[in-house]
């Protein structure tokens, strides 16, 4: 009794079902929703959100600054009459225009 060194189906079909599944864990760890390509994304997304947010704290402590100014309790004349010369367009009588 001699046995046959080809290999039979059954191992042939096990070595390419199991290789069929490592291509697709791979595949999807790599591409899929949760794989590294779409973790780069979202990092990337974070750190320029990140970069928004402290554009956006400067400008809303610059708000904060010149809302304090022209406040009741604290009030700057120079700050003042620099926003009634650009809003309004307000001159003083001794003022020339020159366009």
């Amino acid at each position: 009794m001699t046995r046959s060194s080809k290999p039979s189906l059954g191992a042939f079909t096990f070595f390419a079902i199991a290789f069929a599944l490592s291509a697709y864990f791979t595949f999807a760890a790599v591409q899929g929703d949760f794989g590294l390509f779409r973790r780069v994304e979202i990092q990337a997304e974070a750190d320029e959100l990140r970069l928004d947010l402290d554009r956006l704290s400067l400008e809303i402590t610059a708000i904060e600054n010149l809302t304090h100014r022209l406040s009741d309790d604290y009030l700057d004349l120079d700050l003042l009459d620099e926003r009634a010369r650009s809003v309004l367009g307000l001159l003083r009588a001794d003022e020339i225009v020159i366009r």
